[in-house]
């Protein structure tokens, strides 16, 4: 079996990763996430699934290696993680009522024979009617600060949506295992049923 490196420092993607029964090692890419001047958010996020994975190529020349990234769009503008109890306020009530759109980028990079596979999936949430208290409750609560749109859809960020629309619910919370199945199974490694 190939040797598999999750190009990720997020506990999330980890946890993810782990629900398939991959042994795989976490190592940050370190690479530079902002934004170029007029990327698209779909442009962002495939450009920084590629490069994590790319990232980690020399270090890893006999593995497959697995980036990921995930940004949040509400009406055609990019929001970020927000790093803070005040930017995250901001988000959520920018969010109330609206419909945001989740993309997260899949690459799956085998540096060995330089073979790269890439998937988007784009998670399409409403967001509820949310008061200011119950948004600065939430915030209190659960503390996602380091989440692009401030919640966490595996916690009690479940609550603040109307509805969530995917192909595939883990991309929401940050590597989407459909497609990851897909993509390893493209490369001969069979996952435990």
């Amino acid at each position: 079996m190939a040797l598999i490196i999750l190009a990720s420092s997020s506990a999330y993607r980890r946890q993810l990763i782990e629900k398939l029964g991959i042994n795989a090692e976490s190592v940050s890419p370190a690479i530079d996430e902002s934004a170029l001047p007029g990327e698209s958010p779909r442009e962002l996020v495939e450009r920084l699934s590629t490069s994590k994975a790319k990232a980690l190529a020399r270090r890893f020349p006999e593995h497959l290696i697995i980036g990921s990234d995930q940004v949040a769009e509400l009406d055609g503008s990019l929001i970020t993680k927000p790093g803070n109890h005040s930017r995250a306020r901001q988000q959520l009530l920018a969010c109330n009522g609206k419909v945001v759109r989740f993309h997260t980028g899949l690459c799956l990079y085998n540096s060995a024979s330089d073979r790269l596979q890439y998937r988007l999936a784009t998670t399409e949430v409403k967001f509820r009617q949310l008061q200011e208290d119950q948004v600065e409750r939430y915030l209190r609560q659960e503390q996602p600060y380091d989440c692009a749109g401030s919640f966490k859809a595996e916690g009690l960020g479940i609550c603040l949506f109307e509805y969530l629309r995917s192909d595939d619910p883990s991309a929401l919370i940050g590597l989407p295992l459909i497609d990851l199945t897909s993509l390893l199974l493209n490369e001969g490694i069979e996952l435990p049923l």
